[in-house]
């Protein structure tokens, strides 16, 4: 295997993101940056721009599958800007791992394995579902005051749900944020040394749990 080579896998989720070409630009930005950061050669490129068309994950998204052949005849790693540009979906990250490729994510770094890209897509997988759960939540505690949620007020009452989950998100990572700065400021560097910093800290996640470099990640771009 090739242990410098790289194939990037650039996807955005829309016609129209990829007729601008900002997020397209924006993940070829951030793999510069990792692949000259980590000493890897960038090979080839391949960007998705997904229909939703297809009777599978990967028949809708065809140069994933050519990166994907690129990658075992080259014997190199596939590496993606954010692990859901690959996808947040357990069953897909596994259905992958059968095709033998390695995969990189730049934003959680170069040593990551695949049972920790399988935790980190589980986490996501969860955080959706909490967030789906909270907005039930919301909806049936707006029903429950007596108002209507039907047409434009569903709308609005999702909305605000979703707001208030944001707000409270950013609050607690407005919270945060200076003891990341100070963990740095101490030596921590990469994700994982902040996350470690934050866990002997005793300071928990929004959740009440434990720090990972993805949930690190979450609270920088945040900011």
């Amino acid at each position: 295997m090739n242990d410098r080579a790289i194939i990037t896998y650039i996807r955005v989720s829309s016609s129209q993101q990829g007729r601008s070409g900002l997020g397209i630009e924006a993940q070829r930005e951030t793999l510069r940056h990792f692949a000259q950061a980590e000493g890897f050669v960038l090979s080839r490129e391949f960007v998705e721009v997904e229909t939703g068309k297809g009777a599978d994950a990967l028949d809708r998204r065809p140069q994933l599958r050519a990166a994907l052949a690129a990658a075992r005849k080259q014997r190199c790693h596939v590496a993606v800007a954010k692990l859901d540009h690959l996808s947040r979906d357990v069953h897909f990250i596994s259905g992958l791992m059968v095709h033998k490729v390695p995969f990189l994510v730049a934003e959680l770094g170069p040593d990551v394995d695949p049972f920790v890209l399988h935790l980190f897509a589980a986490l996501a997988e969860k955080e959706r579902a909490l967030i789906s759960t909270r907005t039930r939540q919301a909806l049936a505690a707006a029903k429950a005051r007596g108002v209507t949620l039907g047409g434009p007020k569903l709308h609005v009452a999702r909305k605000n749900a979703q707001e208030a989950i944001v707000a409270e998100a950013d609050r607690h990572a407005a919270n945060v944020l200076p003891i990341i700065r100070e963990a740095q400021k101490a030596g921590a560097t990469t994700l994982r040394e902040i996350a470690a910093a934050l866990n002997a800290r005793g300071v928990a996640t929004a959740r009440g749990g434990q720090w990972h470099a993805k949930s690190v990640s979450n609270i920088l771009e945040r900011a």
